[in-house]
């Protein structure tokens, strides 16, 4: 079975306002044709521009089929016994999190915390995000089938970076909750300077939950599927910064698509600067003053295709630990950073005009890096 977002044209071209209404669509033959039910739309627009992006699941309890729904600028929940018939039972957001643009795409579901069932709601919002443009916040709360309560009413960003927006859960993996996003901005989506592609998706992430005091946040992590494609490891212990250390005089140039792990006992800042030789550069790093992760790319090649483009993204850290493990993941054009096990977390694209090949570490004063670990990938096409 698949729930759609049916959208008219013509309608829409003709200025009104229900050319998104939601249909329903069924396979014979495990999915390599569909039939659209004739009965369409199962769910009618009530007057509203903005009335998309379902995402249906099974509510055991109640025997029901609930759909979340992104209507304008918040989100509508409805029910159905058998996909076909829908009831309204509520809406949710109009007074919480981020309101600087439409919500798109909600993912309703619920995360293990020590044996408790959380409910987690993912809201997109684009623009209004946390560093411009598209976004990704969360609400964590509870669900009876009708109706979901937020226990905060803030702001929370699954990924504190520029690029990633519109993602959403797999509903057949089990215990696992793995969430996949866009790697781009509508900021520049449409503007990227690429010639055979435009925009990709992120690394597939596996969501948990963590206390930090009273407060209750989402993990992400990449995949452990991810390990099965390693090809080239590189461990470096103990590694004393001195204003600044080549990497690539370690483990020769870099290649992608490879990660790059650091563990620290006695945080301090700085950064790691993947480069070449055109002088472009990009920069991740943490600032221990301001207590956050920032991905720098005002140098960082091809920039100048969007005016915002350009700049620095930063991140909260959350924990006020001294120990610190941060996890970065290279391809040819983006970053993924996982900062405290996934605690924070930041999603980037670049653009450089010649490939990055070098990589060093720079920090103002002495920094121990007690565990430095590079690891190169096979490429998924080969």
């Amino acid at each position: 079975m698949a729930i759609f977002t049916s959208h008219s044209p013509e309608k829409e071209k003709a200025h009104r306002n229900d050319y998104e209404n939601q249909s329903l669509a069924y396979s014979l033959d495990d999915g390599k044709t569909w039939i659209k039910y004739c009965g369409n739309p199962v769910l009618k627009n009530p007057g509203i521009t903005d009335f998309r992006d379902p995402k249906v699941m099974w509510y055991e309890p109640a025997k029901k089929w609930i759909m979340t729904l992104a209507t304008k600028n918040k989100v509508t929940f409805y029910s159905s016994p058998d996909l076909k018939n829908w009831i309204k039972e509520s809406e949710f957001g109009e007074n919480a999190g981020a309101h600087g643009g439409v919500w798109e795409c909600p993912d309703l579901f619920t995360l293990d915390d020590h044996g408790n069932k959380v409910w987690v709601l993912i809201v997109h919002i684009n623009p209004g995000a946390t560093n411009l443009g598209s976004g990704t916040q969360y609400f964590v709360g509870s669900f009876d089938g009708k109706k979901f309560t937020a226990d905060h009413s803030g702001m929370k960003w699954l990924d504190y970076g520029p690029d990633d927006y519109a993602g959403i859960t797999w509903s057949n993996t089990g215990n696992r909750k793995i969430f996949l996003g866009w790697m781009s901005n509508w900021l520049y989506a449409n503007f990227v300077p690429t010639v055979k592609w435009r925009n990709a998706m992120t690394l597939p992430r596996e969501l948990g939950i963590r206390q930090v005091g009273n407060d209750v946040f989402i993990v992400s992590r990449p995949v452990k599927e991810f390990d099965k494609i390693e090809e080239k490891r590189k461990i470096l212990s103990d590694v004393m910064i001195t204003k600044s250390f080549d990497i690539t005089q370690e483990i020769g140039n870099v290649k992608f698509p490879c990660r790059l792990n650091l563990s620290l006992e006695n945080i301090k800042d700085f950064s790691i600067i993947l480069s070449n030789n055109i002088g472009e550069e990009l920069l991740i790093g943490f600032d221990k003053e301001k207590n956050q992760f920032y991905i720098d790319r005002t140098r960082s090649g091809k920039t100048n295709f969007q005016k915002d483009f350009a700049g620095k993204a930063t991140a909260p850290r959350f924990i006020k630990s001294q120990k610190l493990n941060l996890s970065l993941i290279f391809d040819e054009s983006s970053v993924e950073l996982f900062g405290d096990d996934g605690l924070t977390v930041m999603t980037s694209i670049f653009f450089s005009g010649k490939p990055y090949d070098k990589m060093n570490i720079s920090s103002p004063g002495n920094l121990l890096i007690n565990k430095l670990e590079y690891v190169e990938f096979k490429s998924i096409w080969r």
